[in-house]
């Protein structure tokens, strides 16, 4: 009975050793599969996809989560429409003449990507492709990040808030007597001007917001989050977009609601990444030793030699 005992218990005890060395196989051979190239690559592009529906679900909650924050910003956004002769004329007179530099034409095979737009796409490119040649999984984060603070730019600027507001853009020199040429205006009020739907930069009634301001001011805010940095995304993106300021025919609320909303789809991308991989790490390693239940059998046993009971314990 003695030595019956000593077996089962040291039966026992190598099953537990050889639960928990699993776990710990386990645990070394997820180290080490997040280290390939191709599955880093491959986990990174899938949270991409898998978190869209977490990154709308968090531009909603950053939207109703406080309706009085909300309410005021939109206060906030009718008062500047009703200043926006004064403050663009202002913009037209003053500051533009002022701001007299030009950035190296880049030419682009992108479709859409005109102008300076080159200066923030290509720069994405280049980290995703550089981080994904040194398997550097934040690099490919941020950049893939950034490429869908575009993309989303474009549907909720571009494509839905372009066509319901339908504004007119303002006439140069706004404050002189010249007479209005359309589709052109000077009544900041000059909204609802459906023509049609606008894929592309310019047409009528694609002047509330800004595209540009949007997209830049979406990717400037992933950076800033990701890198925890403030000066040089948003030094960046304001060197570029004031490079080109004479071609953004936009009213000063156009703007600066466009910032607003590219504020928005960025800080919303970057929360939903997270939460993202955060599920992914969980559901990849989720051992909490607090939390394991050992399941009990107690069999009869009855031979020649003995008679009594087998303990069976498992995890």
């Amino acid at each position: 009975m003695k030595y019956h005992a000593i077996i089962l218990l040291s039966l026992f005890s190598m099953s537990c050793f050889s639960q928990n060395d699993t776990i710990r196989i386990k645990h070394d051979s997820l180290k080490v599969k997040k280290e390939n190239r191709f599955k880093v690559a491959g986990s990174v592009i899938a949270d991409s996809f898998l978190s869209v529906p977490g990154d709308f679900k968090a531009m909603g909650q950053t939207i109703s989560s406080d309706w009085k924050r909300t309410a005021l910003y939109t206060a906030g956004i009718i008062g500047l429409i009703a200043v926006d002769r004064h403050t663009t004329g202002y913009l037209h007179d003053k500051i533009e003449p002022n701001i007299d530099y030009s950035l190296p034409e880049i030419k682009s095979t992108i479709p859409h990507v005109v102008g300076t737009d080159s200066y923030i796409v290509y720069p994405i490119i280049g980290l995703y492709a550089g981080a994904l040649i040194i398997n550097n999984e934040k690099g490919q984060v941020v950049a893939l990040n950034a490429a869908k603070s575009l993309a989303y730019s474009y549907v909720i600027t571009q494509i839905v808030l372009k066509t319901i507001t339908s504004r007119n853009r303002p006439q140069r020199k706004i404050n002189d007597d010249k007479p209005v040429v359309e589709p052109w205006t000077k009544n900041p009020w000059d909204f609802g001007n459906y023509d049609n739907i606008h894929f592309g930069h310019g047409g009528t009634g694609t002047s509330f917001p800004s595209f540009h301001a949007t997209s830049y001011f979406a990717v400037a805010k992933v950076f800033q989050m990701e890198y925890n940095n403030y000066w040089i995304p948003y030094t960046f993106v304001t060197a570029v977009f004031l490079s080109d300021i004479k071609s953004h025919e936009h009213w000063v609320s156009d703007l600066l609601v466009g910032g607003l909303v590219g504020t928005i789809i960025g800080r919303s991308i970057v929360i939903s990444s997270r939460k993202q991989r955060e599920k992914r790490n969980s559901s990849a390693f989720n051992y909490d030793p607090g939390k394991i239940k050992m399941h009990k059998q107690l069999i009869p046993q009855i031979s020649n030699s003995m008679v009594g009971f087998h303990f069976i314990g498992t995890f």
